[in-house]
């Protein structure tokens, strides 16, 4: 199923990527980083509640608000080049978090990881797909990509936790800079340039309009899954939606749109967004709960909790190079049907945890997260593979954007699911008790003695019950995403055969330095 007629890639190319490799790690663990740094960020601060919140949140909204922009800019002005540039953003603005003698100043540092973020995500993306020709060769990589991704956001927690024991908060976001000097070096020498050789008229307007959609959307749901549906919530999702239909008439009706209408001709592009979208509502759907299980039920330490996530990561590295063995195989749709399948039985076994089942947890979890690694790395390399060469900077975007919703909505809809629950098997407690079980814990600590000991027991009874029926809710959804990626996916095969790169957009002779 390999495209034989395809330029096979060498050490160059793979050295090239295990390069690229480096911004992908950094912006996965950015998004974990401040969880053991908040309380010195605090001392030393002082943020109020309200800006410690935007200190955790800007960087996501920066990132998922751009990437449809930073992947169109990079088809127009070269993903080498945006990355080049994304990268150096990225290290000043570590720099400049890592100093921050303000509240203010450390929310507009992550604001700027957030924009630096969003050149890198797609732009690592699209060079895999560029430099890789090969069927068989890019199937690997963006297996690897995608376990990298994925194990990248528990890494960025535990190495939070372990440069706090040695040095100062802001050593958190000094690890940034070393990586991205290395980058800075290697990727000119190594890394040829890919463009569209006919972008086209950039869509100013379009960028505003994407922004719009995306944010408010995010942000809503976001909010639905920490305090519950709110109205004001619900009109943030509401008027994103709103911006969203403005956004896509307008890339319908212009022939330079920001999101090319070519990207959809091909039948994989728009089925590997939305399998990618319901495997990442999945993946951290269950992190939603598998974190607050750890520390709140079993009672572990943030580091602890942090160092038991880890172990599902032994398994996940092999299931992407499996499942792109098997694809190579058989009908990929079967593959990626088998992925959710996969899932869904990790799902089941969540589902049998109880208040104390650590072994049983973690193994679900390591299920879960194979199952959902097959299908994110599987869906990727169709989706890619299906859109034209020149346009791989605008899909990798929108399968970024698609993950980004993803996440956004499973935390919502299974958070919302569990907390119901959890509210309905504590009807007579106090508010603070009902709300959270961090609220009944310290209901508990204030009560002291056998009287919080009960409560909290009931409160973390009720937590586990919740997270089973959440568990039950997701796993139907990934057996219904497994009878989709059938209906969408069989007899696709293996990706049509990928054009050679043109002179005009790859330079294949001695690389220039941007």
């Amino acid at each position: 199923m390999t495209n034989s007629a395809a330029r096979l890639a060498g050490r160059r190319e793979w050295t090239a990527f295990t390069v690229l490799l480096l911004p992908l790690l950094l912006v996965s663990m950015d998004v974990s980083v401040l969880y053991f740094a908040i309380p010195a960020i605090t001392q030393e601060l002082d943020p109020s509640a309200t800006q410690q919140l935007w200190i955790f949140d800007s960087y996501a909204f920066a990132l998922a608000g751009l990437l449809i922009t930073m992947g169109s800019l990079g088809d127009r002005i070269g993903r080498r080049k945006l990355l080049l540039i994304g990268a150096t953003a990225f290290g000043l603005a570590s720099v400049g978090a890592a100093y921050a003698t303000s509240a203010e100043m450390l929310i507009a540092a992550r604001v700027l990881l957030g924009i630096g973020g969003a050149t890198l995500m797609p732009s690592t993306l699209a060079l895999v797909r560029n430099l890789f020709q090969d069927d068989r060769q890019r199937g690997q990589a963006i297996a690897i990509w995608s376990g990298a991704m994925t194990g990248g956001i528990a890494l960025g927690s535990v190495l939070s936790g372990v440069m706090l024991n040695h040095f100062w908060w802001g050593s958190v976001f000094l690890i940034n800079v070393p990586a991205m000097l290395l980058l800075l070096v290697l990727v000119p020498v190594l890394v040829p340039e890919f463009k569209d050789p006919a972008p086209g008229r950039f869509d100013l307007l379009s960028v505003p309009l994407s922004t719009a959609a995306v944010l408010p959307v995010v942000y809503g749901l976001k909010e639905i899954a920490a305090e519950g549906l709110e109205p004001l919530y619900a009109l943030s999702v509401a008027v994103g939606l709103v911006f969203g239909f403005v956004f896509v008439r307008r890339q319908r009706s212009r022939d330079d749109a920001m999101v090319a209408r070519a990207l959809f001709r091909g039948r994989g592009f728009g089925a590997g967004i939305a399998l990618n979208t319901i495997a990442a509502f999945a993946m951290m759907g269950s992190a939603y709960f598998t974190t607050q299980y750890l520390q709140s039920v079993l009672g572990m330490g943030t580091l602890e909790a942090a160092l038991w996530s880890l172990a599902p990561s032994l398994v996940i590295g092999a299931a992407a190079p499996v499942s792109a063995a098997l694809a190579q195989k058989t009908d990929r749709a079967y593959v990626i049907a088998g992925g959710f399948v996969l899932a869904a039985g990790g799902f089941t076994l969540i589902s049998l945890v109880g208040s104390d089942s650590l072994w049983l947890l973690l193994t679900g979890a390591g299920v879960l997260a194979s199952g959902l690694v097959t299908v994110m790395s599987l869906v990727s390399d169709m989706a890619l593979a299906s859109a034209p060469a020149e346009k791989a900077g605008s899909a990798a975007s929108l399968l970024e954007t698609g993950s980004e919703f993803g996440g956004a909505l499973g935390m919502a809809v299974l958070g919302s699911l569990g907390t119901a629950v959890y509210r309905s098997d504590l009807p007579g407690a106090e508010p603070a008790v009902q709300e959270t079980l961090g609220g009944a814990d310290a209901t508990a600590h204030q009560l002291g003695g056998a009287a919080g000991e009960q409560v909290l027991a009931l409160a973390r009874e009720a937590f586990v019950h919740g997270m089973q029926y959440a568990a039950w809710g997701g796993a139907a959804l990934l057996l219904a995403g497994g009878v989709l990626a059938v209906a969408l996916t069989r007899g696709l095969g293996a990706p049509a055969p990928a054009a050679q790169p043109s002179a005009q957009t790859a330079e294949q002779g001695a690389p220039l330095a941007g």
